[in-house]
């Protein structure tokens, strides 16, 4: 996984939760682009999660990144 698919995922419009999932097999979901920050280097990405908690995570463990499915879709007419 690289960190210009985070980013682009992150910065979508409009913007989807996501899960990124990491090599260990643990899930870190992502509900809202505030929960994230990221390194400029692209190697860390900081995720903060609803209870208070935050955690660092190295890039090179990030194995994919799942859209959680919530965003709206469009009638077609």
């Amino acid at each position: 996984m690289t960190i210009d698919k985070l980013r682009e995922v992150l910065h979508a419009e409009p913007f989807e939760p996501f899960t990124i999932h990491l090599a260990d097999g643990r899930r870190v979901p992502v509900p809202h682009p505030d929960f994230v920050s990221l390194d400029p280097r692209g190697r860390i990405v900081h995720v903060f999660h609803k209870d208070g908690r935050s955690e660092f995570i190295d890039c090179m463990l990030v194995t994919s990144l799942e859209h959680n499915g919530s965003r709206r879709r469009r009638r077609k007419r």
